[in-house]
């Protein structure tokens, strides 16, 4: 593992990292779920985390056996009426929103001259972001509609580090779901999972809550991994 010193930036995944957003897109897809029959459990829930829109409504629909129910043009517009749905939701965010601790850490990385970027599977970040009066601290956010590839793949945060016009093993990526940890893996980051640890054991670095990451935290785990 690389030292804490040759670290230059973070990239961060939105939902369930800087903001619990993720609960928005529960109830939206949860909505959806109902439309189309398939019984919503707390394990689809999570399955969704860090999956892209498409991508997340074909698992719905794997799941309830309906996969061959709907033609193209109908899961386009579930998907759209549920990010109408969603986006309605998101449009309450404000600075309270912001996840315990991740308004500190992001400013004090900023300060600190740490160069930020958002690799979010949500088309909706920059919307958030504005909401959470966040916009200005990033250099630049990841548009998922230019990938080929989702979570797990590693090309989302390959593209964040693009943005910062930094080495793969200059950036921790922050993520709260193991699709977005093997993508920071696999993309050659440090990976900082926010979460279970059994869930996120593939990560380097674990915190349990947003609330106990720091520039300090961050640079006292990696020490004590480099000592062992």
């Amino acid at each position: 593992m690389q030292k804490f010193k040759d670290i230059k930036g973070f990239a961060f995944d939105l939902d369930g990292v800087i903001a619990d957003t993720a609960r928005f897109h529960g109830q939206a897809w949860h909505q959806t779920a109902d439309e189309v029959g398939t019984t919503w459990t707390p394990q689809l829930a999570e399955s969704l985390k860090g999956i892209s829109r498409m991508e997340s409504l074909q698992m719905i629909l794997d799941a309830g056996n309906h996969a061959d129910d709907f033609s193209q043009a109908d899961r386009e517009a579930l998907a759209e009426k549920k990010n109408h749905f969603y986006q309605r939701l998101i449009a309450t965010l404000t600075e309270d929103d912001i996840l315990p601790g991740m308004k500190s850490f992001i400013h004090s990385a900023k300060v600190a001259g740490y160069k930020m970027s958002i690799a979010s599977a949500s088309k909706n970040a920059p919307m958030i972001l504005d909401h959470l009066g966040l916009a200005n601290d990033f250099v630049g956010i990841v548009d998922p509609a230019t990938l080929t590839k989702g979570k797990p793949d590693p090309e989302i945060f390959v593209r964040a580090a693009e943005l910062l016009e930094l080495a793969p093993n200059q950036v921790i990526g922050l993520e709260d779901s193991a699709a977005g940890i093997e993508s920071i893996n696999g993309a050659g980051q440090i990976s900082l999972a926010i979460g279970d640890a059994v869930v996120l054991s593939a990560a380097d670095l674990i915190f349990s809550s947003t609330a106990y990451v720091t520039l300090q935290s961050i640079q006292s785990k990696m020490d004590k991994i480099k000592s062992n």
